[in-house]
């Protein structure tokens, strides 16, 4: 059968296959995201406590077990895929080029995106879940939970924040062929990219003046900034970074 015709051979079946079932995931995964940042929220904000805490109890936390492990098998094939095309001749296709460029840079938000899910948004969910559960049995409530809310929150946007430019350099890379030139890397370039990651996911987590810090406000209150703000973002790396810093 063709399929098994050089079967993990870089270019072959397996890379495709991998290919595939990480951007499966991948998609279930950000199609969560987004579901949760644009329609979950703001009818969350328009139910009444009990509607809420059911809602809570019966649908996110199905939902976040679809979007947690989505997010680690896309996290693992992304990492499958690297060492399966890595083991070929081309060897510096993520170390040079555009290629090599982009989808780094897709991989370090991506990367932070996931470790945001298991790290900070799962974690402080299940305070959030439990002290549902809780009350709605007829106990008291967590005073912790209404801080890990708002920590599952910012990290929540500052995940659909990144997955803009993560999305565009993550295509990008697969289709860098429209740009003439090899680009390779620059200091100046990834300080650019570290300096803005640091700067989100900083702000995220409460490390930059706090969990209501003015850039978490402006940028992560409400959903419409929060992905203004990661094509604001995707304008700046992809014109002062790439067109600028990264010319042919």
């Amino acid at each position: 059968m063709e399929l098994f015709n050089d079967f993990v051979d870089p270019s072959g079946p397996l890379s495709m296959l991998t290919r595939f079932s990480h951007v499966l995931s991948g998609v279930t995964w950000i199609g969560l995201l987004y579901f949760f940042n644009f329609v979950q929220v703001p009818a969350y904000a328009e139910l009444s406590d009990g509607a809420r805490s059911e809602a809570l109890r019966k649908l996110t936390f199905r939902a976040l077990w679809w979007f947690r492990y989505a997010a680690l098998l896309t996290f693992l094939f992304g990492v499958a895929l690297v060492g399966i095309q890595g083991d070929g001749e081309d060897t510096d296709i993520y170390l040079s080029g555009v290629g090599g460029t982009a989808i780094l840079t897709g991989m370090l938000f991506g990367i932070t995106m996931f470790l945001n899910v298991w790290g900070v948004i799962w974690r402080n969910q299940k305070v959030v879940i439990g002290n549902a559960e809780t009350v709605a049995g007829g106990g008291q409530a967590n005073p912790e939970a209404p801080a890990a809310a708002k920590r599952a929150a910012r990290a929540s946007r500052a995940n659909t924040f990144m997955s803009v430019p993560m999305l565009f350099f993550m295509v990008f890379a697969a289709h860098g062929g429209w740009f003439d030139g090899a680009r390779d890397s620059t200091i100046g370039y990834w300080v650019l990219v570290l300096v803005i990651w640091a700067i989100i996911e900083g702000s995220a987590l409460g490390l930059l003046g706090g969990i209501d810090n003015p850039f978490n406000k402006a940028f992560f209150d409400d959903h419409r900034r929060t992905i203004i703000g990661g094509f604001i973002t995707l304008a700046i790396l992809y014109f002062v970074g790439w067109e600028l810093m990264l010319a042919a």
